[in-house]
């Protein structure tokens, strides 16, 4: 019951925290979710839960997808050209991580993704 609570907490919270956010603001939304992710499925890998490490996997690789989706390869040039890769990049090494149960992975997608959200926390900073 208590799971159950704080679930339907959570997405409403979600709700209203993507209701009105900009796209740098959702973007850093998807990054949170990701990172979060990230540290329950290292937990789950570690824990040897291989179902809820498979599930966690999709997520995070469904949240990459996502981003990667979301990027204005028309208008973006270069850079956005290498976080698309970046993400594909992170998308492949969780499903390494995944077959070989390494957590090391995991924590080298989480850093990599880690400096990501911080790049567009400062966008968000010097653009309001």
């Amino acid at each position: 019951m208590y799971h159950d609570a704080y679930r339907n907490y959570h997405a409403d919270n979600l709700q209203a925290q993507t209701a009105n956010a900009s796209p740098v603001q959702l973007v850093l939304i998807l990054m949170d979710g990701l990172l979060e992710e990230l540290a329950r499925t290292r937990a789950h890998i570690e824990g040897g839960r291989y179902e809820q490490k498979a599930r966690g996997l999709d997520k995070c690789v469904a949240i990459l997808n996502g981003l990667s989706s979301a990027l204005d390869t028309d208008q973006g040039g270069e850079a956005v050209a290498n976080l698309g890769r970046l993400y594909d990049y992170c998308a492949w090494r969780l499903y390494k991580a995944g077959y070989a149960l390494e957590v090391g992975m995991v924590d080298e997608v989480t850093g990599l993704l880690t400096t990501i959200r911080n790049g567009w926390q400062g966008v968000q900073a010097a653009h309001g």
